[in-house]
């Protein structure tokens, strides 16, 4: 299984250069890759760059940088920066993000998925050519970069309704979701975003989903700390509809749990259903913490090795 870590946090008490001593750590046990989201903490492409000067072959991902508050020409220069000092082990994962943060900003969330196209068109003409001309709807740029030792990497889009899943296909390199089922990824996310890739003549798409994962003999009791931990995502209408979809009445209840065979066969669903990559949100259920993040990682250091 290529399973990554959807990481990020930063403990309480530890500085901010723990998550570079993780990512290191990671990279030691076998998993392929390391995620952070970029939210309202620190900024994950510097420490991504940051990491590469320590690691060697984890491949390390954003999911995601929210589209609208950078402009396309300032985020290629800045990825491009860092996929040079990372030799090359960047993906960058681009999203439109949620309207109420994007309204708190005094920002416009407009036309999400025309949006989406064209500054996904915009960064990838940016970090494969070094220029770009593209004359949009949304934007109207001409310019160009130059960062020594550039080269292009890979672009995902969060990518969760029709138009979005077919810009995804179309003009990016596939697309990383979180809290999204089985189902929705084996009937709506993997067929729709794999046809519009066929009909653009493009290669097959990443489909890398990312989902919080514990490995606990009480499913309830891990659901509803799940629910503690994630329950906010609920009040999200753009992963509601998600949640719905799979007849789920709250967040928490999308997690993977179980003990360690009802979570292998867990995931494995999710690769028959077409997730090329898993990323796994560890998190602790029942007094034992420590325990609990533990027996996690052993269960998915294994999957990775076999």
């Amino acid at each position: 299984m290529r399973i990554g870590i959807y990481g990020g946090n930063v403990r309480r008490g530890k500085p901010l250069t723990s998550l570079v001593d993780e990512i290191v750590e990671k990279e030691s046990e076998g998993f392929v890759s390391y995620w952070m989201p970029q939210v309202h903490m620190f900024d994950a492409l510097t420490m991504i760059a940051l990491a590469g000067q320590q690691t060697s072959t984890i491949e390390m991902g954003t999911a995601v940088v929210p589209s609208y508050p950078r402009h396309p020409n300032a985020l290629a220069q800045q990825a491009a920066t860092v996929n040079s000092l990372t030799g090359g082990r960047l993906v960058l994962g681009v999203g439109p993000s949620h309207a109420p943060g994007i309204e708190a900003l005094g920002l416009k969330y407009d036309r999400p998925a025309q949006h989406m196209r064209e500054y996904v068109s915009v960064l990838k003409a940016l970090t494969t050519e070094g220029q770009v001309d593209h004359q949009g709807d949304v934007y109207q740029i001409k310019t160009s970069i130059a960062v020594p030792d550039a080269s292009p990497f890979p672009i995902v889009m969060s990518a969760l309704a029709p138009l979005m899943l077919k810009a995804a296909a179309e003009v990016a390199d596939g697309t990383v979701t979180w809290m999204v089922g089985r189902k929705t990824i084996a009937e709506n996310t993997v067929p729709r975003i794999t046809k519009a890739a066929a009909a653009a003549g493009r290669e097959a798409p990443r489909v890398i989903v990312g989902l919080p994962v514990c490995v606990h003999d009480d499913k309830e009791q891990a659901i509803a700390r799940a629910n503690q931990v994630f329950g906010h995502y609920y009040g999200l209408p753009n992963y509601r509809r998600q949640l719905d979809n799979e007849g789920l009445s709250s967040a928490g209840e999308i997690a993977v749990v179980g003990n360690e065979s009802d979570v292998e066969s867990q995931l494995q669903a999710f690769f028959d259903a077409g997730a090329t990559e898993v990323l796994a949100s560890v998190f602790p259920a029942g007094d034992d913490s420590r325990g609990s993040f533990a027996r996690t990682n052993e269960l998915l250091k294994g999957l990775v090795a076999a």
